[in-house]
């Protein structure tokens, strides 16, 4: 009766709960003090958002009335649409390197401890504090003709002149990998942090491999942070502006440094804003499928 009675009677964390719930700060705010608190975000919601883009999308439909002729121009010319595919596939490309370089590092800040866990942490937190600016810079200083990469290539005698590494797709997708990476690794640690240690134990424990543990328990479960880290990288990578633009060349124009040109060098923000409606389409589109293929993940990874 003695045990009965313990795990009837509830426990102090329970009590403490309740008793901070019944309170009057856990209370809910009126309607009008609740719209007062979230004004200023609103506020500038719509002064930094909403009101540029709509101006924006509204001169490219109203010039000065009503016309489609600038979306035309899009799907009539052939450079555009190329430019457009080159832009998703570099933004998928930079979200698998992503996810190929930083699960590892994931799951060894969720795994560490002590020293090295603030070392690694700090090497990934460190680049989100410094410009991209000078994270692009710092590439095209690695990757020029004359640069660190090519000197060592040509030092230690696997080349004999040096080799066209910036202004490329390849150097667009390496200096955007790096200035991405920590928006991969952030939330697939802190979905694998959030893994219980008894899971992996346990299966362990039944006879699994190590290899089959990461497959089967600790991969599945941290596939909301994978799939977070990719939605965010692959939706930023579509925008991107700075590097492309100082990393790529001609070859590798994408849609921002596109649109960028347009309202800066040839002032023509008609033209800009069909542009620009094109890719914010392209990219909603993308996103609603994404997440209707997270659900079906986690569907299909439930009924199994």
């Amino acid at each position: 009766m003695s045990d009965i009675s313990a795990r009837s009677s509830p426990s102090p964390v329970m009590t403490r709960l309740r008793s901070v719930l019944a309170s009057p700060s856990a209370h809910r705010y009126s309607t009008a003090l609740s719209l007062g608190l979230i004004a200023p975000w609103l506020l500038l919601l719509v002064l930094g958002f909403v009101y540029p883009v709509a101006k924006l999308l509204a001169g490219s439909l109203f010039d000065p009335g009503f016309t489609l002729v600038h979306y035309q121009r899009i799907f009539e010319q052939p450079l555009y649409l190329k430019i457009l595919w080159r832009t998703i596939q570099i933004a998928f490309a930079v979200t698998v390197a992503a996810f190929v370089l930083g699960y590892p590092i994931a799951y060894a800040m969720a795994r560490l401890s002590g020293r090295w866990a603030i070392i690694v942490a700090a090497c990934v937190l460190i680049p989100l504090w410094t410009s991209i600016l000078v994270r692009s810079y710092a590439w095209i200083v690695l990757l020029q003709r004359n640069g660190l990469v090519n000197n060592l290539l040509t030092e230690i005698g696997v080349i004999s002149e040096p080799l066209r590494l910036i202004y490329t797709e390849g150097a667009v997708i390496v200096a955007m990998t790096h200035v991405l990476l920590p928006f991969m690794i952030l939330p697939v640690f802190s979905t694998v942090r959030s893994i219980p240690d008894e899971l992996p134990k346990a299966a362990l424990n039944l006879g699994a491999g190590r290899m089959t543990v990461f497959l089967k328990v600790i991969l599945p479960l941290s596939l909301p942070g994978v799939f977070a880290g990719a939605l965010i990288t692959f939706i930023l990578a579509l925008g991107f502006y700075i590097t492309p633009a100082l990393v790529g060349g001609p070859s590798t124009l994408m849609m921002a440094t596109l649109i960028g040109q347009q309202t800066t060098a040839l002032l023509n923000w008609p033209f800009a804003g069909a542009l620009s409606a094109v890719l914010l389409v392209v990219t909603l589109v993308l996103a609603v499928a994404f997440r209707r293929a997270l659900a079906f993940s986690r569907g299909f990874h439930d009924v199994g």
